[in-house]
């Protein structure tokens, strides 16, 4: 009885890390939100630069979330 209730907590906690690492992936802090914006500014849309100076992003996650966010349709 102990192992199932072992093993069911187990796959609870990586259910929920996964979530949590899906989450994290389409939110930005506001410091990251800053800094692309400020990069943007210098650079315009060289995602990887961009990428380069945010860890554990990358130039695709940017792009997406500046896609998402900012742009304009005319």
């Amino acid at each position: 009885m102990a192992d199932s209730e072992h093993s069911s907590s187990d796959e609870t906690s990586f259910d929920s890390s996964e979530e949590s690492s899906k989450k994290t992936e389409h939110e930005f802090s506001e410091d990251e939100e800053t800094l692309i914006i400020r990069m943007y500014n210098l650079v315009g849309e060289r995602w990887s630069l961009i990428a380069g100076r945010i860890p554990g992003r990358t130039a695709e996650e940017i792009e997406k979330y500046w896609n998402s966010r900012y742009s304009t349709s005319e």
